[in-house]
Parts: structure tokens; sequence; C-alpha cells
């Protein structure tokens, strides 16, 4: 469209600012590989942004309910103990968040209960802003966020800073 070889054109575009990339350079045995390690950690690079504002990549919502659904419940790539313990009690270790990760007596409470049966990613890059289905209860710093799979008007939330 603009007549340009790939080069002037990406500089082009670069330019402008405000670019964003769609690469798909991840080869599924090494995904597979990586998660069975019991250092790995579940995250997202994913921007954080204001829900239903701008393109964010799918991966913003989608990729914890994404491991807990194709990679322990389908695919049996991890047991399901795992996936969660790299989500939850292994970063609040790794990063030092003390009585995070956890549930027991005196930690925070910050808990999900979801739908083992329904749980998935829905966010796609046509639809980046689909949320995930199967969560029935979220609980953050002890304020319900979700109740019934319905979002509550609380925040519970803070910034957690390594100790």
């Amino acid at each position: 469209m603009r007549r340009l070889d790939a080069l002037e054109t990406a500089l082009s575009l670069l330019g402008a600012g405000d670019v964003s990339i769609v690469s798909y350079n991840m080869i599924e045995e090494d995904i597979v590989r990586l998660m069975r390690q019991p250092w790995t950690m579940t995250a997202s690079d994913g921007a954080l942004i204001r829900a239903g504002s701008g393109v964010p990549h799918p991966r913003g919502n989608g990729a914890f309910p994404r491991k807990l659904r194709k990679y322990a419940l389908d695919d049996a790539a991890v047991d399901l103990a795992s996936a969660i313990r790299s989500m939850t009690s292994l970063p609040a270790s790794v990063y030092n968040l003390p009585d995070r990760g956890v549930i027991r007596v005196g930690a925070y409470a910050d808990v999900v209960v979801f739908d083992a049966n329904r749980v998935r990613d829905r966010a796609t890059y046509e639809q980046p802003h689909a949320g995930a289905e199967g969560m029935v209860h979220v609980v953050v710093n002890g304020v319900p966020a979700m109740m019934q799979g319905a979002f509550t008007a609380t925040a519970g939330g803070q910034v957690l800073r390594r100790r």
C-alpha cells in the first residue's frame, strides 16, 4: 500500500510511533518444556491498560486461564497443582512477598475459585478484551472483586513491593 520495501515501511511506521506487532516465534514444544520446569513462573508481559481501551495482546486477559485449561486440564503438560503453584506461591516466594500466594491463617486473602469444567481464555487478537470463562469468585486482599462470576464494584488491590 505504501509502495515501499519492507525495511522502509518498518522504519516509517516506527518513526510515526505507537507501533505494535504480532510475532509468531514460539514453538509449542519449547513452551511445554519450559512450563514443566519447577522454577517456571506463570506471567504475562502484556501491557496493563484500562479495561476496554486500546488493542492489547490477548494474553493480558488469557495467560492464566489458558495455562489452566490448555496446559494443565486438557493437554496434561503440567499437573493442575504445579500450574497453580507457578501462579501463586512460587512468584510470591521469589519476589519475597510474605503471606502471599498461600492459603493459611494470617495470610492475605487473595483467592480465585474457578470451575475446572468451564475455565478457559476467550481473548483473541480480534477481541482482546474478552474475559476468561469459569471464574466463580475472586477475592483480592480479602475484598470480593468477583462473586458468582460477576464483577463487584470493589477494588482491594494494592501495589506490592518486594521486602
